[in-house]
């Protein structure tokens, strides 16, 4: 039987329901002896995975996780739900309640806002300020929820955390791997790069074999109200859907600058604030005086300027090899790194073939073929076919052997003819 022919739950747990696969890090082997606390977020894949873990003979308590407070982190500026009787995060909690109480299943609730403000919002502003764009998602996951989560959980008594990722893992030789998920389209591996091996060993994905539109069947045939047609998160981790540069200007005051033609030297514009803009946008730049379309080709933050050039000049984007730093490598001792793997600078992303030479927790990554849009502080997730590897951050990005963000800045300041 496919499970799209599935008729009730019944039918759908014999043809999906997965065998339950214990992380090396785990002792117990019995699954109905291991404790594990799951993150519920009040959203649909994290519901359906704790109906998986249930199903499978888990010992099953949910946990829900507040980590912004709005009036206390002055996020007014961009805000659209200041004035709801219900802030989302509480109707988040009420709806993560309802998954809850319709699976049997107790929910704890517990207060990270400290630690989200100091390790991933922190983090964030202070990239921003150095016109870098970090990815929260990233942060987020490596310092919340498999770090003060984690560390909660075995505070408390648990065996094993669970979270509604849609990734994998893989022990072997002692040690657990990263592995893409089943649903390639959703794979999460790229968000969990910067995770420590040791929360990995302790994990349990529960989706890793799901496709997305069996976990919504799921949900619906449970009568999973309150999150089966519930549209999936798209705003920054935990703080929810902004307008993203008023948002910033709670924090990162807006300060004008001129937008400046990279080939001509021409003044066009004002901008907003260098930091709000990101490399190769082209809506939101308000050049009106002057033919486009445009898009951000770099920016001095020193002086304030943002860099345009034509979309006939698509090549100012183009790099061929960047320098990554602050790798964390999930990969055991002695691991012998292929030549040749694969890397995406951003999620979306298709796989980009690359030449790797690691230097500990730096590399150079080689990529002839070109890639733009390469970014200074975003990420680099590198892959051997169905493993993650690691991930770090963009530091440098070269075409040839030149620093192009540098020479971005002095074509820009008319400091060179190339």
């Amino acid at each position: 039987m496919e499970w799209k022919e599935a008729a009730n739950i019944e039918e759908m747990e014999q043809v999906l329901l997965p065998q339950p696969l214990i992380p090396s890090g785990i002792s117990k082997k019995n699954p109905e002896e291991i404790k594990v606390l799951l993150g519920l977020s009040g959203g649909v894949d994290s519901a359906v995975a704790a109906w998986v873990l249930k199903e499978q003979g888990f010992d099953v308590t949910c946990c829900f996780m507040r980590n912004w407070d709005s009036f206390a982190n002055n996020d007014v500026a961009g805000n659209p739900d200041l004035l709801n009787s219900v802030c989302p995060q509480e109707q988040d909690y009420q709806d993560a309640q309802a998954v809850a109480d319709k699976l049997g299943l107790e929910l704890l609730r517990v207060d990270f806002v400290r630690e989200y403000w100091d390790d991933v919002f922190s983090v964030f502003l202070k990239e921003y300020e150095k016109g870098r764009t970090p990815n929260p998602d990233i942060l987020c996951n490596q310092f919340i929820k498999f770090d003060a989560f984690y560390h909660f959980a075995m505070d408390h008594g648990f065996d094993a955390i669970a979270t509604g990722h849609y990734c994998s893992s893989q022990a072997a030789d002692d040690f657990t791997f990263l592995r893409r998920a089943a649903d390639l389209n959703k794979d999460q591996t790229y968000f969990l790069a910067q995770v420590d091996e040791e929360p990995l060993s302790k994990t349990l994905f529960p989706l890793g074999s799901l496709l997305k539109p069996q976990v919504r069947k799921i949900a619906q045939m449970l009568e999973l109200d309150s999150v089966s047609a519930k549209k999936d998160s798209t705003g920054i981790c935990f703080i929810g859907e902004r307008n993203f540069r008023q948002f910033l200007s709670n924090y990162l005051p807006a300060k004008e600058g001129d937008i400046v033609d990279l080939e001509s030297q021409t003044i066009l514009a004002r901008h907003q604030g260098v930091l709000y803009y990101t490399i190769g946008q082209r809506k939101g730049l308000n050049i009106t005086a002057h033919k486009g379309p445009w898009f951000v080709a770099g920016k001095d933050v020193a002086a304030n300027r943002l860099y345009v050039a034509r979309t006939d000049h698509r090549e100012w984007l183009d790099s061929d090899s960047a320098l990554i730093e602050n790798i964390n490598w999930i990969v055991p001792e002695g691991y012998r790194f292929p030549e040749n793997c694969t890397v995406k600078f951003r999620y979306r992303q298709k796989d980009i073939p690359v030449k790797l030479e690691v230097d500990g927790t730096s590399a150079r990554v080689y990529y002839p073929q070109k890639s733009a849009a390469v970014t200074p502080g975003q990420e680099a997730v590198f892959y051997d076919g169905e493993f993650c590897l690691g991930g770090g951050v963009i530091e440098k990005v070269f075409i040839g052997e030149e620093d192009l963000f540098e020479k971005i800045r002095k074509k820009g300041a008319g400091e060179c003819n190339g």
